[in-house]
């Protein structure tokens, strides 16, 4: 996985397809803005949302490849790909499911974190690969945790829900290791998960390792790509669960 910080990297204008899974409600759109702010709008501070939905943000994109997995594939399409189908799982389960991008198009993280700081979202999961290390790598932000503010700034709008981000990557922790997954933890220093406004984690998939009772396992063999997101869907509903008992 390649971190990049640089916004002004990227172009702007790209249009987004954003699905809305809510109870019937037909799909959305949205557009970015044409033109990044000189100073974003600082997200409101954190609160209960109406209802439990979930943002899944694909990484890279369009001239942004990634991290190059093999010789003829990207990170930026299984990022796309397991976005997609982790859509398709959680919808399944009832859940209402906006993703950053439905196509290999470049966006901005500034325009990433508009998207996630738009709705209330209970769960913020950033898609990331790599071809280096095994199993799934999670991160949540580095960020010191912070009281609650009514305005928050944007570029550490995270640390506002950290507690909660370390505890919905716990969730997703417990689920990989039941299907006998490994996991590295770690903390880390990101955009756009620092200007997130929800409980938010970055979880990056590298290939299996053969070990004492494991055998490798490549990041594009997809009957291992189907148990992390079978994984990563068992624990977003038991965050679901969980979310509902919050006060």
């Amino acid at each position: 996985m390649r971190w990049i910080n640089n916004w002004a990297s990227f172009g702007l204008g790209i249009f987004l397809s954003v699905p809305l899974a809510l109870s019937g409600q037909a799909a959305q759109s949205l557009q970015p803005p044409t033109s990044a702010p000189a100073m974003p709008p600082a997200p409101m501070a954190p609160h209960a949302a109406p209802r439990f939905a979930v943002l899944l943000d694909a990484a890279h994109g369009g001239s942004d490849t990634g991290a190059r997995l093999t010789a003829t594939f990207l990170e930026k399409d299984l990022t796309l790909d397991l976005s997609n189908r982790l859509r398709s799982m959680l919808n399944a389960r009832g859940m209402p499911v906006i993703t950053t991008r439905l196509s290999d198009a470049m966006l901005p993280p500034s325009s990433r974190a508009e998207i996630a700081n738009r709705t209330p979202f209970a769960a913020c999961i950033l898609i990331h690969a790599t071809a280096t290390g095994s199993g799934v790598h999670l991160y949540t932000s580095s960020l010191a945790p912070s009281a609650p503010v009514k305005f928050l700034p944007w570029q550490t709008a995270q640390s506002a829900y950290v507690t909660q981000s370390l505890k919905l990557s716990s969730d997703i922790d417990s689920a990989l290791a039941h299907a006998e997954i490994p996991v590295t933890l770690g903390r880390t220093s990101l955009q756009p998960m620092d200007s997130f406004a929800c409980p938010a984690v970055a979880v990056e998939i590298a290939p299996l390792q053969a070990g004492g009772s494991t055998k490798a396992r490549p990041v594009s063999d997809e009957s291992y790509q189907r148990e992390i997101l079978e994984a990563l869907a068992a624990a977003i509903d038991q965050w679901r669960n969980d979310w509902g008992q919050q006060p």
